[in-house]
This record gives structure tokens, sequence and C-alpha cells, in this order.
């Protein structure tokens, strides 16, 4: 039996087998990897969104950091700047679930105060006053694997499925939230060899159980490229959509495009034998 809620300060959003929500990345950042720049406005922000929301977004991922590999690290000031801004324009505007993509306690706690009902956090509750936010809003946490995996791992994905287990208990533990507060991301691209990434994205909805669903977040990441050859990161859309048509049995998946998902999982329901 697979999860069938995700629950957050005081609402859920229900799955649906075989058809994962999307959840649309909202990048404030100059010098994310794929449209890093393009954002950088309150307003522009703003209105991406709500686009995104229009195309069929069910969550929207708010990030003022980048997380890709060699980013450099901005201090908590400047990302509260660039996230809490839009995360207040937007509730104004939406009542539909707002995350931010943050591992410091003190921008969840803001964008929280501001509106937002998710942290989506790279490191796991890294933070040591993650716990304490979390518990405060009785906000829902994406968990997410981003350790180096050692090359020799016999079985990268059960690895990662013991590993994102653990932490949830543990904040589990530390928060007193329920199992149904968490989705839990195998963290493709991060600290994981090619192999390794593939065999996380062929067992991603293992990680889940049957009160966590899986997030993945595969959107035009450099494995597609060193698949495919294509070197712009923008146009590694059908590289996307393959990984999200073999893998619709994750409950939430974490885009970019959210027009082309939507019509790719539309079509693939319409023609399961399986509906």
């Amino acid at each position: 039996m697979r999860a069938k809620e995700f629950v957050f300060r005081g609402r859920s959003l229900a799955f649906s087998p075989g058809f994962p929500l999307l959840m649309g990345i909202v990048n404030t950042t100059p010098d994310s990897f794929s449209d890093g720049g393009e954002f950088l406005s309150a307003e522009a922000a703003t209105v991406h969104a709500m686009q995104l929301l229009r195309e069929g977004a069910a969550i929207l991922d708010i990030g003022g950091e980048s997380t890709r590999p060699g980013a450099t690290p901005v201090p908590a000031s400047v990302e509260l700047a660039r996230v809490v801004p839009v995360v207040e324009s937007l509730r104004k505007m939406t009542d539909a679930p707002i995350s931010v993509d943050t591992s410091k306690a003190s921008v969840a706690r803001a964008a929280l105060l501001a509106g937002a009902d998710i942290v989506n956090d790279v490191t796991a509750c890294g933070d040591p006053g993650m716990c304490a936010v979390l518990a405060e809003f009785q906000a829902g946490c994406v968990l997410m694997d981003n350790r180096r995996l050692a090359e020799d791992c016999s079985d990268p994905a059960a690895e990662i499925r013991r590993y994102l287990l653990e932490r949830r208990e543990n904040v589990m533990i530390a928060t007193g939230l329920s199992k149904e507060h968490f989705l839990l991301d195998p963290g493709v691209g991060f600290g994981k060899t090619l192999e390794q990434n593939l065999a996380a994205i062929r067992r991603a909805s293992a990680c889940g159980d049957d009160a966590s669903g899986v997030l993945l977040g595969v959107s035009r990441k450099s494995f597609i490229g060193k698949l495919s050859g294509e070197t712009v990161p923008s146009r590694r859309l059908p590289g996307t959509l393959a990984v999200a048509l073999m893998q619709r049995e994750v409950e939430v998946l974490r885009v970019h495009d959210v027009a082309a998902h939507r019509q790719a999982l539309l079509v693939a329901e319409g023609i399961s034998e399986d509906k």
C-alpha cells in the first residue's frame, strides 16, 4: 500500500496512483544551473509562479540559494531577501501549497511565517534548529539524501532508502510529526556517480512506504546531458520527460516545465491499460 496523502500545517494533498503531483520550481537566484537570473525580482518570480499554477502545478517550490554542485553559499540575509517577498506575494494571491527550498532554519521559519507550508531541505534537516521550526509550524518537509555514496556501494537504491527512512525516524522523534508530513527525495545529482543516479531513478518509488511519498527531482539535470550529449540544461526537457513517464509511481515530480509534464502524464494515463 502506497502513501495516500501529504500533510502540512493542518492541510493535505491527496496522491493519485500513476499520476504524480507536480512541484513547480521557482528559483530567485542568479546562479541556478538552468534558470539562474530569470526570476530575480519578487514580481518576476510571482508572475512565473502563478503561471506554473495555471499550467497544473500542485505545489510551488521557492528557492533563494542555488544547490547546484560548486555553487557559492549565500548568507541567510540574502536568502531571506530573495525568498520571503515572493512567499508573501504569492500567499496574497493563492492558497496553493508553497514550499521553501532551504537548509537554513532561520530562512525556513521566516518563510513559514510569511505563509509557506513546506520546507524542502536538501540536507535532510542538517541544521540543528530545523526540527524546532518544523514542530512549531507543523510544516510538511522534504528530506533529501545529498551524501556522497561510496563508489563501490553495491546497492545504491537500498542504501538511499535505508538512510532516508532513518532520517525520517529521527526527525519524527525530534518534531512529533507523523510520517505523512514527509516526502522522501533520493537526491539525484547530489554526491552520486552516473550509475548511482540511474540506480536511484530506477527504484525511486521504493524510497517511500505506506505513509511517506517520494519526491523525484531530475528536471534538466546533468545526467541527462551525459546520456544524451545535450550540454544546455534548458534543452533537456525531452530527457526529463522520459524519466517522468518511466517513473510515474512516485508521488511528486519537481520540475521546471509544468505544462509539458502535465500533458505527457495525461497522455500516458489515457493510453495506460491500468487506468
